[in-house]
């Protein structure tokens, strides 16, 4: 029984590794009920006395029976035994929870299907340390299924696991270590005694059978355990960080296996926003074009809407489309018949970027040349790796920006757009006062064209929105919120918004993350974290997508967004005006300087005056040189320790005034330190300092020894000198005539006597027994070795606590 209860929570506390993985506790509490049936499963196994392939069987029997009546119930005979209804629904769940799985990255909400998953996870590793440690008595093999849980953070997340739930699990595994060694010792009779303990051995109790006293084997086990755990948990503290190897592809947050089969995608919309609320903002990357114009860089396109918020379908690169390979493929419905511009984008990006393996780009890139293994996604262009980073590269883009106006976009209305359905798809759950808003603001609109050009200026100019970074939230009901009452927002509030109401309309949209196009600093654009930005793009057959910017622009907002030319207002046109802009570039021209300035806002303005000089801003990162020296440096502090505490110890013995003993080492300097009024503390302090002093030469006093012969026994062996042997015959008689003299007379200072001994014993050793009295003084380790024994003691003091009963109660 005692093992069958250990293994289960050795399981559960095993399960706390995986809090980071969600975001409420649901989970928690489901998998506890997953354990616990498991834990009655193997119970029952153990009373019926099954065969140990048969406990198995039974756990899963109860783990089966156990989801049904938390996930299936209302589907289920009597809310507990399974029908084909509640399997179904079962089966129905798992989909829906390995389908959010693969959605959402950590800490993934815990919805139902994937609390169904966690919860049937835990329970079958319950199993496996059940059947392993319980049914084959092997509890050392027990800890790989916990440890395969404990993988399951450790690959996916960045960040290291926390560690007091490495303690708890720790723990958790050592409580099955210690109850199969008290079930072995307790069955066989072998007894291991450790330690001597100052403690009484545990009598036997009358009434009760002769059993082996495992209670040695038990203290040692903990020692051992708890002594491995604090290790796990100190020394990696003084280990250089390690990259996380994954071992898992489904998830956005995984990585692959290793670094090369997969894609590491984090949470766009989280980086987003935490850039933006940066208090300084850094510059991420610089840029350079032959028309000098800024252009919008994306990284990520978001094509998925579930109703809460944009995800991105998981970006496919074959072989054939590696950017050293030539053109990328054709950008999606541009036609062969609308001109473009060709330019040409040098840019660097800055080495202090982290984790970033998809490529800022400007839209629709045509060919790359890169150093490594990028590759680009058919449908979006987006260019990532499995293997390289994008921190510290400097590559050329060439781009092929359609030439786009409002004559051209109006005349391309009725076409039948060839991209895929998802760009289009909406929740059926989607508020219809929100699809009324869109039909609403569009209704004097003639073409999909103009329709997309209202709501931008609904957002921009019309709508009475505000930008505040201070606002949260995905859900339908946040979407209402923003759209409906509160209007004020971010652009990742703007750049969703538009693409929802977009497609309430028809118009294929998605919302591209990335950058603006940031200020000009010497002869390159600056891109700077507070330039992060998110917009949507829009689709329209024969030029492809086409960015738009409903985000507020200037101080009060965004203050590097800048609103494409062929999306404004149509200009009073007169026959000589030609319009050909390119998509994120800005809306106005050379003789317009005014408008682009108004447009800069605060944050921009303090930026380039720091960086008024052009230059890159510093690499003020530690040298790898200047790390080994800091490690080096608190590794000797923590060496050196121990000669701290002795010579602390030392300098309070030696004080003219008031000489007291920190710790009495003996119980002559605790006799001496204990008598009454009138006594002499420096003498026991002379005396506590010569008995460090001798164990710390390797000349341990003999406890029998008085302090007389002491005197003699070292001025004979050592062959002291006259002014040697009379200041260690003056320390021995003043401790003598304290202890049993009932005047003790006058005594005189000790320290010229204390540091003659001390110096006529240091001749007769060796100088490396002299460095490791100073470095590593044996008598501050004594010190040291002493509290671990009492706080072994106290484990001992615990361990004869125990809730006996009765006769009286044992009677009854």
């Amino acid at each position: 029984m005692r093992l069958t209860i250990a293994s289960g929570a050795a399981a559960f506390t095993a399960a706390f590794l995986l809090s980071p993985l969600f975001q409420g506790g649901s989970w928690f509490w489901t998998s506890l009920g997953a354990v616990l049936a498991v834990v009655a499963a193997g119970l029952l196994s153990n009373r019926l006395t099954l065969p140990a392939w048969a406990s198995p069987l039974v756990g899963l029997a109860a783990t089966w029976l156990y989801l049904t009546l938390s996930f299936s119930s209302d589907k289920a005979w009597a809310l507990l035994v399974p029908t084909k209804a509640s399997v179904v629904e079962l089966a129905r769940l798992l989909d829906i929870g390995w389908t959010d799985i693969q959605r959402f990255a950590a800490p993934v909400p815990d919805t139902e299907g994937i609390t169904l998953l966690t919860a049937g996870g835990v329970a079958l590793i319950a199993i496996a340390v059940d059947l392993l440690a319980v049914r084959m008595r092997r509890a050392a093999l027990a800890g790989l299924p916990l440890l395969a849980l404990a993988m399951v953070p450790a690959t996916i997340l960045a960040d290291p696991i926390s560690w007091p739930a490495f303690i708890l699990a720790a723990l958790g595994f050592v409580g099955l270590l210690i109850a199969d060694g008290h079930e072995r010792v307790g069955r066989w009779g072998r007894a291991v005694l450790v330690r001597r303990t100052r403690l009484a051995p545990g009598r036997p109790v009358a009434g009760r059978p002769a059993t082996a006293d495992t209670s040695a084997l038990r203290l040692s086990g903990k020692r051992i355990g708890f002594a491995a755990i604090a290790l796990a948990v100190l020394l990696p503290a003084l280990l250089p960080a390690m990259e996380p190897v994954s071992f898992f592809t489904f998830g956005v947050g995984g990585s692959g296996s290793g670094r090369g089969n997969s894609i590491s995608i984090p949470n766009p919309i989280a980086n987003l926003k935490g850039q933006l609320e940066l208090p300084e903002p850094r510059e991420v990357l610089s840029y350079t074009n032959n028309d000098d114009t800024p252009r919008y860089l994306r990284i990520y396109a978001l094509d998925t809407f579930d109703g809460q918020q944009f995800g991105m379908t998981q970006p496919k690169g074959a072989p054939q489309n590696r950017t050293d390979n030539g053109p990328l493929p054709a950008p999606t419905g541009l036609s062969p018949t609308t001109a473009t511009k060709d330019v040409v984008t040098d840019v660097r990006i800055s080495d202090q970027i982290e984790r970033l393996s998809f490529l800022p780009l400007p839209y629709p890139a045509r060919q790359i040349q890169v150093d490594g293994d990028w590759r680009a996604d058919i449908d979006t262009l987006m260019v990532f790796s499995t293997r390289e980073e994008a921190a510290g590269l400097e590559y050329e883009v060439q781009t092929s920006e359609p030439e786009v106006n409002p004559d051209l976009l109006d005349s391309l209305d009725g076409r039948r757009p060839t991209t895929d359905p998802r760009y289009l798809r909406l929740p059926p759950n989607l508020p219809p006062d929100i699809r009324g808003l869109a039909l609403q603001e569009t209704a004097d609109a003639r073409t999909d064209y103009e329709a997309a050009v209202m709501l931008q200026r609904f957002f921009t100019t019309d709508g009475g929105f505000t930008y505040n970074l201070r606002t949260q939230g995905h859900s339908n009901s946040a979407l209402r919120d923003f759209l409906l009452r509160d209007r004020a927002g971010y652009c990742e509030q703007f750049a969703a918004s538009m693409a929802v109401l977009a497609r309430v309309l028809g118009i294929p949209s998605r919302v591209a993350i990335g950058y603006t196009g940031g200020v000009k600093i010497g002869d390159r654009w600056s891109v700077g974290t507070n330039d992060s930005h998110s917009w949507p793009e829009l689709y329209f057959e024969g030029v492809g997508w086409l960015p738009f910017e409903p985000t507020p622009s200037g101080s009060a907002g965004q203050g590097s967004a800048r609103v494409p030319a062929y999306s404004e207002p149509r200009p009073e046109a007169t026959e000589e005006e030609t319009t050909t802009p390119t998509p994120g570039a800005t809306s106005s021209s050379s003789d317009e300087p005014s408008e682009q300035q108004a447009r800069q806002n605060e944050r921009q303005l303090d930026r380039e005056a720091q960086d008024t000089a052009g230059a890159v801003p510093v690499d003020e990162s530690m040298p790898l040189i200047g790390q080994i020296g800091i490690g080096a440096g608190v590794l000797l502090l923590v060496l050196l320790i121990p000669a701290g505490m002795r010579l602390v110890t030392r300098s309070r013995r030696v004080r003219a005034l008031g000489w007291k003993v920190s710790e009495p080492s003996d119980d002559l300097t605790a006799a001496m330190m204990s008598g009454p009024p009138g006594r002499h503390p420096s003498v026991a302090a002379a005396w506590a300092e010569l008995d460090d002093v001798l164990y710390d030469y390797g000349m341990a006093r003999v406890p029998s020894e008085t302090p007389r012969a002491l005197a003699r026994r070292l001025a004979e062996q050592y062959g002291f000198d006259a002014d040697a042997t009379a200041a260690i015959t003056a320390i021995a008689s003043a401790v003598e005539r304290v202890l049993f003299a009932r005047d003790p007379g006058v005594i005189g200072p000790m320290r010229k006597d204390l540091r003659t001994v001390r110096q006529a014993l240091a001749a007769t050793v060796s100088r490396g027994r002299r460095m490791r009295a100073v470095l590593l003084p044996p008598s501050t380790l004594r010190r040291l070795r002493g509290v671990g024994e009492r706080l072994l003691d106290g484990f001992d003091l615990l361990e004869t606590i125990r809730l006996r009963r009765t006769a009286a109660q044992k009677g009854s």
